[in-house]
């Protein structure tokens, strides 16, 4: 016996994705439902050997669907993640909205699996930020060893992490850099991202953090653990899909690279590909379509007591969004519903 499954937002690079990896992993589904808003109304998307048509969300009646994962943004959100989890209809939301909820878990299943149980207070589960995500299923078991003091970490996130318009930015400047008269003045993002970095992804606040930097250390905080200090400067780069990450960490005890090493190589979602030679790490054009985590470059920290550098690259469609939705559902079938 499988579940009823809505995506929501099944129109959305996230949306196609969930059904994709939905598809992929033979998630037990016995009925699958595709939403999307009146403007997209009809439209046809794959799961797996299958078309679907998109059905009316403003319509849809959620009673009696076992779970419903939502990729929409947080004011459509805000609108029928209630009215889902009212109907008994549990959520797996991917938008910001309920993240620093106290009473709704904030799940990456390799990290804090247990806080599914959470669940019930609301019938919400959090999906947390797709630069946060890869990063704490790296940080989870090097802090089981040797307890994580501070993190400093640099993105170099990719403009898929702002949607199709983001993608389709990137694309139409890099066009129109070779065709004198056809460029793209900036729409999407603040300045030019073609052959170009923008050390700004979502709005400032009074600290002089984006919005974006406070998300890595408010959601790492909830889902590791709230003593490790963190601090993020988070950068778009002209990559299409993969989010990178230069990641700085201080111990309480010390770790030396090699045991590091090794326990990456053990730790669940984590390959490790980490030959000093050229070519021996993986570039976010590498990750694109895999579910793992990749880290590379592991090296001590030799200007700190007990510090350890390491390079942390995923698809962020996958790992960052999509992937980790399904895989809380999976684990929301395993530990809760029981059905599969």
């Amino acid at each position: 016996m499988g579940y009823k499954v809505v995506v929501v937002g099944a129109t959305g690079n996230v949306g196609r994705e969930m059904l994709n990896i939905l598809a992929e992993r033979e998630f037990p589904v016995d009925e699958i439902a595709a939403l999307a808003s009146r403007k997209s109304l009809g439209t046809e998307v794959s799961f797996g050997d299958k078309t679907l048509t998109t059905q009316d969300l403003d319509a849809f009646d959620f009673a009696g669907w076992d779970m419903a994962l939502f990729a929409v943004g947080s004011e459509a959100t805000k609108t029928y993640a209630p009215k889902a989890a009212a109907a008994g209809c549990v959520v797996i939301d991917n938008s910001s909205l309920y993240r620093y909820d106290p009473e709704i878990p904030l799940i990456v299943p390799e990290v804090n699996p247990d806080a599914i149980e959470m669940y019930s207070n609301k019938n919400i589960i959090a999906n947390p930020n797709c630069s946060t995500a890869q990063m704490v299923v790296a940080l989870k078991p090097l802090h089981d060893r040797a307890k994580i003091k501070r993190v400093v970490v640099s993105t170099y996130q990719s403009v898929s992490g702002a949607g199709k318009e983001g993608i389709d930015e990137l694309w139409d400047q890099t066009k129109g850099m070779y065709v004198p008269g056809q460029e793209v003045a900036p729409s999407k993002f603040t300045k030019q991202i073609a052959f170009n970095v923008i050390p700004h992804i979502d709005v400032f606040m009074d600290s002089g953090d984006t919005k974006e930097e406070w998300k890595m250390v408010a959601e790492t905080k909830k889902i590791v653990d709230p003593a490790i200090k963190v601090t993020a400067t988070c950068v778009r780069v002209p990559v299409f899909v993969g989010h990178s990450e230069a990641v700085n960490i201080e111990f309480e005890d010390f770790l030396d690279e090699d045991e590091a090493r090794e326990i990456l190589r053990t730790a669940p979602g984590i390959l490790v590909v980490d030959k000093r030679e050229d070519g021996g790490y993986v570039t976010p054009v590498e990750s694109v379509g895999d579910f793992a985590t990749f880290i590379s470059r592991i090296r001590q920290d030799v200007t700190i007591e007990n510090g350890l550098n390491l390079w942390c690259v995923s698809d962020n469609l996958r790992k960052g969004a999509a992937l980790n939705a399904v895989q809380i559902a999976e684990l929301l079938g395993r530990r809760v519903l029981k059905k599969g």
